[in-house]
């Protein structure tokens, strides 16, 4: 982005001022921005870098959509997210029940309740303990077709169904293994360059914001693992963090003084009670959604163009180790992976090595 073309930065806080609540907006002396406000009938400014606005009367959408084309804002101290209505998941007898007891994780289980509610919903109105494996093809065919599952999705969903024959009502797992499966095509992991890594980091101004996509980077971290983090998994002596992670198989991962120096700062503004970072209520886990939005905004600010999530950050840190010098055994073990073969595949993504190979055509002229 030009120099001249630069938006400003908007943050929003709630305040209360004699009693009366108000939202301060912070347009950090920007004169542009300032004179916007002022020309907003709604809006007070003090001339000191702040303006404010009654919050019986503040409308986000309307604020964002005509400040927004000017400014980044950030209203993450005003918005409050309602919950989604909660669904209904219709299952049979015992098939939550031995989910929990044999420890599935809440991500595996929510994923089952879900994929194992909508097979029994298509077949409403039939005895699923009657279904023939051709029935359960025909069901996946018709995802295939008509809802264009992913092919992991496809597998998952299998999983979910094998898991009710199979374990809740003790079926040979060769019968089922009939189901179909898809072949899953192995590709190569994203990964974001270092540039684009301090780009994105740097359009975060949101502290906590900033510390969450810092720390997932730094330790390579998947999603889950870091909305399960509590503040006694920092342990700044050491400068390590500790991880629950697949399988609830613990490791440690390093912790970079940078994030350490700033995870502090943003312990003693935001407090959090129960996990390392929580939503709008306290003691509440963050969203996985909403941190996934965090990361995807980040990159649109910094001009990245391509596509971006989160598990690209964790494929980031191993691949830069890698350039780095660091060895595949140490990455795995930082990774969590069981195999060394699944570390491996960042082999063919890193560029380290692929830098110094002459290209033959360069060399054309010296034969």
């Amino acid at each position: 982005m030009e120099e001249g073309k630069q938006r400003g930065n908007i943050i929003l806080t709630k305040q209360n001022i004699d009693g009366q609540d108000y939202i301060r907006i912070d347009y950090e002396g920007n004169q542009a921005i300032a004179m916007l406000l002022a020309q907003d009938t709604d809006v007070t400014t003090d001339g000191s870098g702040y303006a404010y606005i009654a919050a019986s009367i503040f409308r986000l959408p309307v604020f964002y959509d005509r400040y927004s084309p000017h400014a980044y804002i950030d209203y993450s101290r005003v918005y409050v997210r309602h919950p989604k209505p909660q669904r209904e998941y219709v299952l049979p007898k015992g098939y939550l029940e031995l989910l929990e007891q044999k420890r599935y994780s809440p991500s595996t289980i929510k994923t089952y309740k879900i994929y194992f509610s909508d097979f029994m919903e298509y077949h409403k109105g039939h005895n699923i303990d009657r279904l023939k494996v051709a029935d359960i093809n025909q069901y996946i065919l018709y995802l295939v077709n008509e809802k264009k599952i992913s092919v992991s999705q496809q597998n998952m969903r299998i999983n979910a169904i094998k898991f009710y024959y199979e374990k809740v009502k003790g079926g040979k797992r060769q019968y089922y293994g009939g189901i179909t499966r898809a072949k899953e095509y192995k590709t190569l992991p994203g990964v974001l360059s270092r540039n684009e890594i301090s780009r994105i980091l740097s359009c975060l101004l949101n502290r906590k914001h900033h510390c969450m996509i810092a720390l997932i980077y730094s330790a390579g971290l998947r999603r889950s693992e870091l909305l399960n983090l509590t503040p006694q998994d920092i342990n700044s002596e050491l400068m390590l963090v500790r991880i629950m992670g697949k399988g609830k198989k613990c490791r440690y991962s390093l912790l970079a003084e940078k994030v350490l120096n700033e995870l502090r700062t943003y312990f003693k503004e935001y407090r959090p009670q129960k996990w390392l970072f929580e939503g709008d209520t306290p003691g509440e886990q963050y969203s996985a959604s909403s941190l996934s939005k965090v990361l995807k905004e980040a990159a649109d600010r910094a001009g990245i163009k391509h596509r971006v999530h989160i598990h690209m950050l964790r494929h980031s840190f191993a691949t830069h180790l890698l350039e780095q010098g660091t060895d595949l055994r140490t990455i795995q073990e930082l990774l969590g992976h069981n195999d060394i073969k699944t570390t491996s595949i960042y082999l063919h993504v890193t560029s380290a090595h692929k830098s110094s190979i002459p290209n033959p055509l360069d060399t054309l002229d010296d034969s």
